[in-house]
């Protein structure tokens, strides 16, 4: 469309073109942004490279694209940050993976029924939306991906919930006097 010819009257509004523009974008920049995060962040992203790509165009989706003065170096910017961010998840849930492995080995007395039954209970007092996340991590060894599809929630808000529902089952393990009786 000629920038010196008025909009015709007929075209939606938001305009159309502008989803062109990001079309543009895409189809110039896309397999280039594939590439360099390959080439940047290596295996850690390797099969990852082309959701980073969609996602880091998600992020732009809101913006204008015609007043991107520099698409490639924005559009590095984004992405590598997603990158760091998905590496640094993973670090995260590999530790915690590593952790409770390594926490069965672990010299534990055996459960007693009393025991059990505290236990239980403490769980059932936790609010559902939280005990929800934590049943289906700690018994069901569900990662927080598996929940947070299952549940209809984000990564962020099963993380949030878990740590939500260790500090509820705590709290009420302990009782009111703050203590846990030993």
């Amino acid at each position: 469309m000629d920038p010196k010819q008025p909009r015709v009257a007929t075209q939606p509004e938001g305009g159309w073109d502008e989803r062109d523009d990001l079309d543009q974008l895409y189809r110039r920049y896309a397999p280039w942004l594939s590439a360099m995060l390959r080439r940047r962040f290596g295996r850690g992203i390797e099969a990852d490279a082309d959701d980073l790509v969609q996602e880091t165009y998600a992020r732009l989706a809101p913006h204008d694209p015609a007043e991107i003065r520099k698409p490639q170096a924005l559009l590095m910017r984004v992405a590598s940050n997603l990158a760091k961010d998905l590496i640094r998840r993973r670090a995260v849930r590999a530790r915690h993976a590593e952790q409770r492995q390594i926490e069965p080995e672990a010299d534990l007395a055996p459960a007693t029924a009393l025991d059990l039954v505290l236990v239980k209970e403490a769980i059932l007092a936790i609010p559902e939306p939280y005990r929800d996340v934590f049943v289906l991590s700690r018994f069901y060894g569900l990662t927080y991906e598996q929940i947070a599809t299952r549940c209809g929630l984000s990564v962020k808000s099963v993380e949030w919930r878990l740590a939500r529902a260790l500090a509820l089952g705590a709290a009420a393990q302990s009782g009111p006097s703050g203590n846990s009786g030993k």
